[in-house]
C-alpha cells in the first residue's frame, strides 16, 4: 500500500509539471548530471520561461548578485531479471521497484562564496533477498559543501571546494557519480580547482561516504581514501580534441580479489584522448596502476576505445559505434603479486543496465548502432562480447567484486549480451527510459555457474526541476 501511494504520488507531480509548462515557451538548459554546476544567475537579468524559474533564481538583494536556486528529482524505476546472476541468485518473478528522491538548495552569497546541500532518499520494494548495497538508503545528507572562490586575472580563478560532494571525471570510467544505481556515490573531502581558460586542473583529498540503509547513518568508510589530480585542456594542435591527465591514489586496508584479502596501495597513472571531427567522434583512454597489495606489488593496466560515426544527413541519424575494452588480470592468484585492474569508482551501469559484469580482468568488443528517429528520442542496439583476460583470474562486478571466482576452470570466454534501449526526453524536465537485454552464457559460466541465461528487463521515469 505505501508503495502504490509513493507512486501515486510522483506520477501527480509529474503530471503537474508537464501541463504547467508551454509547448511554446524558449526551453532554458537541460539539466546536468552534476547538479552543483548549473547556473541560473541568468535569471537575474532576463526573465524566464519555465514554470520553476521562480525557484531557480530567488535574490538575496536588490543588486541580485546574491541569489537563492532549489532543484530535485525524482525517479521511479522497475526492474526484472530471470536467472539472475547466470542462476546463482534468487529468482524474482515478479521484479522490484527502485525509487529515489533529491532535493537541492545553492545558495550564492557572494562571487566569491557559495554553498551546496542536498538531500536524498533511495528506497526499493519486492525484492527477492533484499536491497542491493546501491539499493536503499531511506534519508540522508548526499552533499554539503562550501566554495570559497578567488578571481585571478583575466577569467582564471582557484576555487577551494570542502565538504560532502559528488566527483565525476572523464567518461566516468574510474570516478563517476554511479547514476545508473538507486543511490548515487559521494564523497567527504577538500578539492581545489583551478581554471586557466579552457585548462582546468582539480586537485582532491576524499573518503568515499558508505551507503547505508537507515536515517543519517552514512559515513565515510573508514578504512577507505582517494586522493588525485586531474587536469583537462584542448589539444592546441589537433582541431576539436582534448586530453586529460590525471593521478589517482586509492588505500583499501581490506581490499578482497580472487588472490585473497589485503592491504591496496594503488597508484593510477593516465591519459584520454577525446573530441570529434566532423562526423567521426572518439574517446581513447590508457591507465597503468602500480602499488602495493599486502606483501606483494601490484602492476596492472587497462586499454579503452570508443570511436563512433554519425549520418547526420540521413534521415534518423544513424551513429555507428565501436567500443574495444580490455582490463589486466591477476596472473597467478599462489604468489604475493596482483596484476588485477582496479577501476576504483566506475559508472554503476558500465557496459550495459544489466551491470552483471565490471571492468576487471576482461576483453570486450562492442558494437552498436543509435537512431534519432526525432530529435527527443534516441534508440540504440548493442551487442557485447566478454573474455576473461587471464584465465587464472575471477569475473569482478563494478564495485571490484569476486561474482565468480576463477577455480578450475581455464575457460577464457564469457559470453555475450544484446541490449536494446529507448530514452524519450518528453521534454525537459521529463524523461523516459526502458531497457532490455538477454545475456548469453559463455563457456566460463557453464563450468563455474549454473550457466543460465540472464533476461533483463527495466523502465523508469525521470523527473527533474
Amino acid at each position: 500500500m505505501k508503495r502504490r501511494s509513493n507512486s501515486a504520488l510522483f506520477f501527480s507531480i509529474v503530471l503537474v509539471a508537464f501541463e504547467g509548462v508551454s509547448a511554446e515557451a524558449q526551453s532554458p538548459p537541460l539539466y546536468r548530471q552534476l547538479h552543483y554546476d548549473e547556473d541560473y544567475s541568468y535569471l537575474g537579468t532576463m526573465r524566464g520561461s519555465d514554470l520553476f524559474d521562480p525557484i531557480k533564481y530567488v535574490p538575496l538583494n536588490e543588486s541580485g548578485g546574491a541569489y537563492f536556486s532549489f532543484g530535485g528529482e525524482a525517479r521511479i524505476r522497475y526492474e526484472y531479471f530471470h536467472n539472475p546472476q547466470w542462476g546463482l541468485a534468487p529468482q524474482d518473478y515478479n521484479g522490484y521497484w527502485l525509487q529515489r528522491y533529491m532535493l537541492h538548495a545553492d545558495a550564492h552569497f557572494t562571487e566569491w562564496f557559495r554553498t551546496f546541500v542536498q538531500f536524498k532518499s533511495g528506497l526499493e520494494t519486492d525484492r527477492n533477498g533484499g536491497p542491493r548495497p546501491t539499493d536503499r538508503d531511506e534519508a540522508d545528507l548526499h552533499q554539503a559543501f562550501f566554495d570559497v572562490r578567488v578571481p585571478l586575472p583575466e577569467t582564471n580563478s582557484l576555487t577551494l571546494r570542502i565538504g560532502r560532494q559528488e566527483l565525476a571525471y572523464g567518461s566516468s570510467r574510474l570516478i563517476s557519480t554511479r547514476e545508473g544505481p538507486n543511490v548515487r556515490q559521494n564523497f567527504d573531502g577538500v578539492k581545489a580547482i583551478l581554471e586557466m581558460g579552457k585548462t582546468r586542473i582539480d586537485a582532491f583529498a576524499v573518503k568515499p561516504v558508505e551507503t547505508m540503509p537507515g536515517i543519517f547513518d552514512d559515513g565515510p568508510e573508514p578504512d577507505e581514501r582517494l586522493w588525485g589530480i586531474y587536469s583537462v585542456t584542448p589539444l592546441p594542435c589537433v582541431r576539436g580534441a582534448s586530453i586529460d591527465l590525471y593521478y589517482l591514489g586509492l588505500e583499501r586496508k581490506d581490499a578482497e580479489f580472487n588472490q585473497g584479502t589485503a592491504r591496496e596501495m594503488r597508484h593510477t597513472l593516465g591519459t584520454r584522448l577525446w573530441g570529434k571531427a566532423q562526423r567521426l567522434d572518439y574517446n581513447f583512454e590508457f591507465v597503468y596502476q602500480f602499488g602495493t597489495f599486502g606483501k606483494g606489488d601490484i602492476s596492472a593496466w587497462t586499454a579503452a576505445s570508443d570511436t563512433g560515426y554519425t549520418f547526420e544527413s540521413t534521415p534518423w541519424k544513424p551513429r555507428l559505434g565501436f567500443k574495444a575494452d580490455v582490463t589486466s588480470g591477476d596472473r597467478n592468484p599462489n604468489d604475493h603479486n596482483l596484476e588485477t585492474f582496479n577501476p576504483l569508482f566506475p559508472r554503476g551501469a558500465y557496459f550495459s543496465e544489466t551491470a552483471l559484469i565490471g571492468p576487471a580482468n576482461h576483453i570486450d568488443l562492442h558494437p552498436s548502432l543509435e537512431l534519432k528517429p526525432i530529435e527527443q528520442l534516441k534508440l540504440s542496439l548493442d551487442w557485447d562480447v566478454f573474455w576473461r583476460e587471464s584465465t587464472r583470474d575471477a569475473i569482478y562486478g563494478n564495485g571490484v567484486n569476486v561474482v565468480v571466482p576463477a577455480g578450475a576452470s581455464r575457460d577464457r570466454y564469457v559470453g555475450n549480451q544484446v541490449q536494446v534501449l529507448a530514452e524519450w526526453q518528453l521534454q525537459r524536465h521529463l524523461t523516459f527510459t526502458a531497457a532490455y537485454a538477454h545475456f548469453f552464457a559463455g563457456d566460463f559460466l557453464k563450468a563455474s555457474t549454473p550457466g543460465k541465461d540472464v533476461d533483463y528487463a527495466s523502465a523508469w521515469l525521470a523527473f527533474k526541476f
